[in-house]
């Protein structure tokens, strides 16, 4: 069986992942998740965040040969970490993430995409240091497929998202390019628009792609469904 190293997108934290680790366990598997620097209950400054911070943070937690799974904004950390050092990184999965494109941060990666649904759904501090979720549209955008107590759940936990790591151009080399991947494609998905999900993964094998139709957060709406595709992969 596998283990998995579950890492959050923007404003999330390790407990985004709570529905999803118990149907990993169900089919045998073993799953971590981690909260990245700023995160959850880590107490670093927002201020003072770096994508290699973050990078950080996941080979601290790689204490055995592990799939690495980013969502979303943890596309781009979870790449970076594989480049970096690949020790214990059997395969990085991206649930409805950034896959980093050469010499582009990700914010010019979003600014590339055809329609921009998310931006509703985030306020930039007044320091530009930070944004956060505006409540009012956090179901439209993120949740809509959600229980009334999962989006109550999230909103109680979401937090401001640094913007250096997100500012940050990357250009992943040889290192990165032999470890194997995957991406599961959120059909449904009103932050990050399928199609450029879809273009995002259209150099991955076919049979390396999965389609779920799902909203943003999948880990919520159908953790069973997520864990089986999740299981599959590990198989693969």
């Amino acid at each position: 069986m596998a283990h998995f190293l579950l890492v959050h997108g923007s404003c999330h934290g390790a407990w985004c992942w709570r529905d999803l680790i118990p149907e990993l366990e169900a089919l045998g598997h073993s799953a971590k998740a981690i909260d990245l620097p700023s995160h959850g209950y880590d107490p670093t400054p927002a201020g003072d965040v770096t994508l290699d911070d973050y990078a950080a943070a996941i080979h601290a937690a790689l204490d055995r040969p592990s799939i690495v799974v980013g969502h979303s904004m943890g596309g781009y950390p979870i790449s970076r970490a594989a480049d970096l050092n690949p020790t214990h990184i059997e395969k990085l999965v991206y649930l409805c993430a950034y896959v980093p494109w050469d010499d582009h941060s990700l914010i010019e990666m979003r600014l590339r995409a055809p329609r921009q649904p998310i931006l509703k759904a985030v306020q930039k501090a007044e320091d530009g240091v930070t944004f956060s979720v505006l409540p009012e549209h956090a179901r439209e955008v993120f949740y809509h497929d959600c229980s009334d107590e999962q989006v109550a759940f999230a909103l109680e936990n979401v937090c401001p998202q640094a913007v250096l790591p997100q500012d940050t151009k990357v250009t992943l080399g040889a290192t990165y390019a032999a470890v194997p991947r995957a991406y599961i494609l959120c059909e449904e998905d009103s932050a990050i628009p399928p199609e450029f999900q879809a273009e995002m993964a259209a150099d991955f094998p076919p049979e390396d792609v999965t389609r779920m139709a799902t909203s943003h957060s999948p880990f919520f709406s159908d953790p069973a469904g997520l864990a089986a595709h999740l299981s599959r992969i590990a198989a693969t």
